[in-house]
């Protein structure tokens, strides 16, 4: 009995150290090498926080959970200043937290520029307070010599360059820096000093920067916000960064964004880490406003036991304090840090062995060295000293959900498993991602923003285009009266606009047709008169000193177009000149006399020379008929020159002057055409004998008239084509840097096949028929055998006569007599017919209405042609 009463007991004992096991369990490891012995030591601890914004609250509820757990060890005793916002508040409740409650340590979102206002202070220097910063500020700023200010948040340099990684993934240009101006000491050139040289480093730059007061100094900041983006939805630039601002200003910021349709298509909206910490505790109505936001939140480990059990603390510490808040009160790094701050001096005080004072407590505290809940905390130079890990999330929905991580040391990752050499670097790429996963951008569009606009709708970029364009396939001008409008259209025209596709930013023209030269063109753009021109353009020495030129789209080169010189029409004896006359001479005189043994010997060398001799007079003969379709009829320019022909020329085109200046051509001698049907009438009419094209356009010219026409002589190397821009203007580099790309997807291609292929020539179904032979070659050989036909013929014939003379002879005496029979025959029976009538031979049958006489015949007539017989 008795054993059971002590077991009965012991269990009760269990349960009740199991039961204080549990509530202890929420402290700290460090809370346990506290000496059971030791008395606590009352430490007085200063915090300047803002009360009434979210952050502060997180962090007073935090640091009073850190005082709890250490209650062991000290007793820590926290005096709390309400700065409401105000960076001048802030200082002078530093100044009372020193001066009467003489603290030994401060603790707040307090920045080194307000912070090293109190170094002026003779009480501050001699007492040397640390003063340990929750607030983020420039990495490379160091505290005064005698001011002990220790970092304990992410350097807001390490925020700017994520940003601009995200900014360069993008492709970004250029941003517009939004803030709040929280700080009378810093006057914000330090975050926009920082944000440009990380920009700079990347090809990006700040456009614009627009610093807001403190949203708690404005009895109604909405008129003042909703003005400010007024302007900035008018700006060309359309990617916005909103740092170091608090997360009341960002939700005014985004309900009146919202309003003016800034969420919309086309925007991007970029947030640091001082929002994104706090979207667990936002509502569902500002996440409603801030759809497709990316921002950057400090990462730290949310799944260990240490933090749910803070969590769990937190949450319910948190609803007990602030009942009427109906924010989520779910913990961010902001009350994650004064936990660790408060442990960082706990753990200073109590590892101090020796008297407890200022220069002691900031070297205890440089030098701590723990795992705290926010991460790691050890500190060089008094800042924190591990590189900060960015979460990239993108506001979706009801959340938000996370798209990659950011470090200064890999970039943009999937997840912090990577594999290090033993000098740190990464030993493979598997865990870099290229894509910042599928992105909701606002408007719930997962198409990228450009970013950046050129023009506008209201105000397009007009771009003149040469209406006067002779090849039409590069541009072409047409007016559609039914639609009431111009039309244009070509493969210059699609080239600029695939290039337009390809570029970083929004690109708003206009096509404005332009019935000048090309020159003149070239000169209105220099003028400011458009702001930049597309088509046909050649880049030449003399344009480039009025303009710049994008990268060429098409090669080109100046080349010349003559007649094809005729083939085979020019001989009828074309086969009688594949030899030579003394090749014909030893062919015919040797002669087959087999009368020999060695006569054989012979015969069968000719037969092989017979057969050497027919294949290689077929090849010449071949050659003969097909290459002379090829020939150009004049070959050189020196000839034209020389001869002073006459040559043709684009009027409108650069082709004129070069070919006076560069080519020495007399300007008398050259012929401007405004028009590609003139050229084939000039040729045909002998007015020119040449014509002188870009290499681009002799494509279309030869693929427009394929049959009688050829490239001929050397091309003269020039610019290529391309398109005009002010100098100085982004677009050339741009531009140029888009049709690279064109060209390396083989789409440029394409499109010229398109547009210039020989395929599309409306005369190719005539190459089949210039390949069939008619009789013009052979003509003079068909002659001389028929030449040789008719005396053949004769000769047979009069050996014929000869051979049957005497019998011809015989014959034609009883031919003659024959003939006269038949003659008197005839005459007889012609008599008795108009003697006798037909009575004879059809009765008495009579004509009534011919009379008696008229049917007599002329016997005179009929005597007259017998004695003629």
């Amino acid at each position: 009995m008795h054993t059971l009463q002590f077991s009965f007991f012991l269990y009760c004992c269990s349960c009740c150290l199991l039961l204080f096991l549990l509530v202890e369990s929420k402290t700290s490891s460090i809370s346990k090498t506290c000496a059971e012995h030791q008395n606590p030591v009352n430490i007085s601890i200063g915090v300047v926080i803002d009360e009434s914004s979210r952050v502060g609250k997180e962090q007073r509820i935090a640091m009073e959970l850190a005082v709890h757990d250490f209650r062991h060890c000290l007793n820590l005793v926290l005096h709390f200043k309400d700065s409401q916002g105000s960076s001048s508040r802030a200082a002078f409740a530093a100044i009372d937290l020193v001066n009467h409650i003489e603290v030994h340590a401060i603790i707040g979102t307090i920045t080194l520029q307000e912070a090293a206002s109190l170094s002026k202070l003779q009480t501050l220097k001699k007492s040397n307070i640390p003063i340990i910063s929750t607030s983020s500020t420039p990495q490379e700023v160091l505290a005064p010599k005698m001011l002990s200010f220790i970092q304990m948040s992410t350097p807001i340099t390490y925020q700017m360059q994520c940003i601009a990684a995200i900014v360069a993934h993008f492709r970004w240009r250029k941003v517009i820096l939004i803030h709040e101006q929280r700080h009378n000491f810093s006057k914000s050139s330090r975050l926009i000093t920082r944000l440009s040289n990380s920009l700079r480093f990347v090809g990006a730059s700040v456009e614009h920067h627009f610093a807001f007061p403190r949203v708690s100094s404005l009895s109604n900041p909405k008129p003042l916000i909703e003005q400010e983006l007024k302007k900035l939805k008018n700006s060309s630039v359309q990617v916005f960064v909103v740092a170091q601002s608090s997360l009341e200003f960002a939700v005014i910021l985004f309900e009146e964004a919202k309003k003016l349709g800034m969420m919309e298509k086309g925007y991007a909206w970029i947030i640091s880490d001082e929002i994104s910490n706090l979207l667990d505790s936002v509502d569902l109505s500002v996440l409603h406003n801030m759809q497709g936001v990316i921002g950057l939140k400090t990462n730290y480990v949310d799944t260990g036991e240490r933090f749910r059990e803070f969590k769990s603390r937190f949450r319910r510490r948190y609803e007990e304090a602030y009942p009427t808040d109906e924010e989520n009160s779910t913990p961010s790094i902001y009350s994650l840090r004064a936990y660790d701050a408060i442990w960082t001096i706990s753990s200073a005080l109590h590892n101090s062995e020796t008297k407890i004072d200022s220069t002691t407590l900031v070297s205890h505290i440089s030098s701590s060295n723990f795992e705290g809940i926010s991460g790691k905390i050890s500190f060089k130079n008094s800042l924190i000293s591990n590189k900060p890990i960015f979460r990239i999330v993108n506001v979706m929905g009801k959340s938000y959900r996370e798209v990659a991580l950011w470090s200064i040391e890999f970039g943009f990752l999937r997840d912090l498993n990577i594999d290090l050499d033993r000098e740190g670097r990464r030993l493979s790429s598997d865990d870099v991602t290229e894509e910042l996963g599928s992105i909701y951008w606002p408007g719930n569009k997962q198409i990228v923003p450009k970013g950046w606009t050129i023009g506008s709708n209201e105000k397009p970029l007009r771009i003149g285009i040469p209406a006067k364009c002779i090849f039409k396939r590069f541009v072409n001008v047409t007016y559609d009266p039914g639609l009431n409008r111009t039309l244009i259209s070509g493969y210059s025209i699609e080239v600029f606009e695939a290039a337009v596709e390809k570029l970083p930013y929004e690109l708003h023209y206009v096509f404005v047709p332009y019935y000048g030269s090309y020159d003149e063109l070239v000169v209105e753009v220099y003028n400011k008169r458009f702001d930049a021109a597309v088509g046909d353009i050649v880049i030449t020495a003399d344009r480039y000193m009025y303009a710049e030129f994008s990268q060429p789209y098409i090669e080109s080169g100046l080349a010349m177009v003559v007649t094809v010189k005729p083939g085979l029409k020019e001989s009828k004896f074309i086969a009688l000149n594949a030899f030579t006359k003394k090749m014909w001479i030893q062919l015919a005189v040797m002669r087959e006399h087999i009368e020999t043994s060695a006569s054989k010997l012979v015969l069968a060398a000719w037969i092989c020379i017979v057969f050497v001799v027919g294949a290689s007079f077929t090849a010449v003969l071949s050659s003969m008929m097909t290459v002379p379709r090829l020939q150009p009829s004049i070959l050189d320019i020196d000839y034209l020159r020389n001869t002073n022909a006459v040559v043709g020329c684009d009027g409108n085109a650069f082709v004129y002057q070069y070919l006076i200046k560069d080519l020495h051509f007399k300007p008398g001698n050259i012929r401007k055409y405004y028009s590609v049907d003139d050229y084939p009438k000039a040729f045909e009419s002998g007015d020119i004998k040449a014509a002188f094209f870009s290499t681009a356009h002799v494509k279309v010219f030869l693929a427009i008239y394929c049959k009688g026409y050829t490239k001929s002589g050397p091309s003269f190397k020039i610019g290529g084509l391309g398109s005009v821009y002010p100098k100085g203007s982004p677009l050339t580099i741009d531009i140029s840097e888009a049709i690279l790309k064109l060209t390396q997807s083989g789409r440029l291609n394409k499109l010229e096949n398109n547009l210039l292929s020989f395929s599309n020539c409306p005369s190719s179904t005539t190459k089949a028929d210039d390949m069939k032979l008619g009789d013009e070659p052979f003509s003079g050989l068909f002659q001389v055998l028929g030449c040789i036909i008719g005396v053949t013929t004769f000769i047979a014939i009069f050996r014929l006569v000869n051979m049957h003379w005497t019998s011809i002879c015989n014959f034609l005496p009883k031919a003659l007599l024959m003939s006269r029979i038949y003659m008197w025959t005839s005459f007889v029976l012609t008599e008795c017919c108009s003697r006798f009538g037909l009575t004879l031979f059809r009765g008495n049958t009579v004509h009534p209405n011919v009379p008696r006489g008229e049917m007599e015949p002329n016997l005179a007539a009929i005597q007259l042609a017998v004695n003629h017989k």
